[in-house]
C-alpha cells in the first residue's frame, strides 16, 4: 500500500505531499487540481512501462507541464503586500514525482538536457532516481541510486556500480530490471505495473461493451469495457459469484445478470422484474451499462495493489451513487483504492465509510494545496539529490 505521494512542479502541484490510506477520496472545486493529481499519478506509473518521456510529450512536453508560477512564493506575496513576480532562478528546472509504500519508496527527477542544444533540446531527461526502504528517503536506507548515466546498488554497507551508460530518456525500470543484479528494481517495477486505472467507461451506442465478443478467460476488465461479458463469466467461475450477484441486487433490486454463450461468443443479459425477456447489453441505458462495468471492474478475481477510479459517477443517476460507494468500499477491502470525484452524493456516502481518507483540494495563488493540512502535519518527505 502507498502511504505517501509527493509531487513537485507539475502544473498546479508546485509542492504537495499527500498522506494516503486504504481508501482515498480526492475532492475539490472545479480547477482545484484533481485532474492534475490524477494525471501525475498516471505519469508516475508510466515510469514502470518505459513511457514517462513519451507521456510528457503527449501533454505538450516538459515546458507545458511545469509549474508556471514563481519559483518561490514569499509571505509578502501571500499577504498581497507585493505583486506575484519571479526572479533569477536559484535552482535547476525539475519535475519530481515519488511515493513511499509499506516496503519501498521511489522518486524520479526530470529536467532539461544539460548543456542544451541539438534537435532534442526540449526533450526531458531523467536526472536522478532512487529506491529506498522505509517511510521516507534517508542516506542510510537507499537501495538504488541513479544519477544521470550512472546507477549503483547498495550491497551490505558498500555500493556497487551496475551501470555507467544509462539512457537519459529511460528509467531504471526499463534498463536495470534484473532479478539477480537488481532485485529491488524488478520488485518495484512489477508492483507499479500492477496499478490499475479506470477512467470514463464508454457507454455510447457503439461502445465495445454493447457488442457480442469472442470470450476468453478475463480476470481483469479492459479499460474500455469491451470484454465485459467474458470478465463477468470469469468472476462467476473463479471469483466471488455471491458478491457479484449481491452488487447487482443492491443497485437494481429484483434484477439479475447472466452471460449467454453461443459458438464461443459471449453477451451480457440483464433480467429485470416485470419484463418477459432479458435485455442485451445493446438495449441497456448508458447508466445501467456503466454500472455493470463498475461491478465487473471492482470484483476482479485478481485485485491490484492500487486501483484508481477517475470520476466513476459519470452517466450514473444520483440514486445509484450510494450503492456505488458500497461497491467501492467492498473493493477497498482487497486493494488500495483512489477515487477522484466531485459528485456530492457519492462524496457524502464515501465520507461515511470509516476507512475513507478524504483529501480535499483547494487553490491558493494558483497552486494546489490540501485544505486543512498544515505544513507540520504533512508526511516526512525528502527528494534525492542530483
Amino acid at each position: 500500500m502507498l502511504n505517501t505521494l509527493a509531487i513537485a512542479n507539475y502544473r498546479s502541484l508546485r509542492s504537495i505531499t499527500l498522506p494516503l490510506g486504504q481508501l482515498n477520496l480526492i475532492t475539490g472545486a472545479n480547477g482545484s487540481g484533481k485532474s492534475n493529481l490524477y494525471r501525475a499519478l498516471r505519469l508516475l506509473a508510466e515510469t514502470a512501462h518505459g513511457g514517462v518521456v513519451n507521456a510528457l510529450a503527449r501533454e505538450g512536453g516538459l515546458p507545458s507541464t511545469l509549474w508556471a508560477g514563481p519559483e518561490h512564493i514569499t509571505r509578502r506575496m501571500r499577504q498581497g503586500e507585493v505583486p506575484i513576480q519571479g526572479g533569477p532562478r536559484q535552482e535547476p528546472v525539475a519535475l519530481k514525482l515519488g511515493f513511499a509504500g509499506e516496503d519501498f519508496g521511489y522518486a524520479i527527477d526530470l529536467g532539461f538536457p544539460s548543456p542544451p542544444g541539438g534537435a532534442f533540446a526540449l526533450d526531458p531527461e531523467i536526472k536522478c532516481e532512487a529506491i529506498w526502504s522505509g517511510p521516507f528517503l534517508r542516506a542510510s536506507n537507499v537501495l538504488v541510486d541513479r544519477r544521470g548515466a550512472m546507477a549503483r546498488i547498495k550491497v551490505g554497507r558498500s555500493w556497487r556500480v551496475v551501470a555507467e551508460h544509462l539512457n537519459a530518456f529511460e528509467s531504471v525500470f526499463t534498463q536495470m530490471a534484473d532479478p539477480e543484479r537488481a532485485p529491488e528494481v524488478m520488485t518495484m517495477r512489477e508492483s507499479i505495473r500492477a496499478w490499475r486505472f479506470y477512467d470514463h467507461f464508454r457507454s455510447d451506442a457503439a461502445a465495445p461493451a454493447r457488442l457480442t465478443q469472442l470470450g476468453t478467460r478475463t480476470p481483469v476488465l479492459n479499460h474500455d469495457g469491451g470484454d465485459l461479458a467474458a470478465a463477468w463469466q470469469t468472476i462467476c467461475e473463479i471469483g466471488d459469484r455471491q458478491a457479484l450477484d449481491a452488487a447487482v441486487q443492491d443497485a437494481f433490486p429484483g434484477a439479475s445478470v447472466d452471460v449467454a454463450v453461443s459458438d464461443g461468443r459471449f453477451s451480457v443479459m440483464f433480467t429485470q422484474h416485470g419484463l418477459l425477456r432479458s435485455l442485451s447489453a445493446a438495449e441497456l441505458s448508458d447508466g445501467t451499462l456503466r454500472y455493470l462495468l463498475w461491478i465487473a471492474a471492482l470484483h476482479t478475481p485478481r485485485p491490484p495493489p492500487l486501483m484508481v477510479l477517475n470520476e466513476p459517477e459519470t452517466s450514473l443517476h444520483p440514486d445509484l451513487l450510494p450503492a456505488l460507494a458500497r461497491l467501492i468500499a467492498h473493493a477497498a477491502l482487497r486493494s488500495q483504492v483512489w477515487v477522484v470525484s466531485h459528485a456530492a452524493r457519492l462524496i457524502a456516502a464515501l465520507e461515511d465509510i470509516p476507512l475513507c481518507n478524504v483529501i480535499s483540494l483547494e487553490k491558493e495563488l494558483s497552486q494546489t494545496r490540501i485544505a486543512g493540512l498544515r505544513e507540520l502535519d504533512e508526511p516526512a518527505w525528502y527528494w534525492p539529490d542530483r
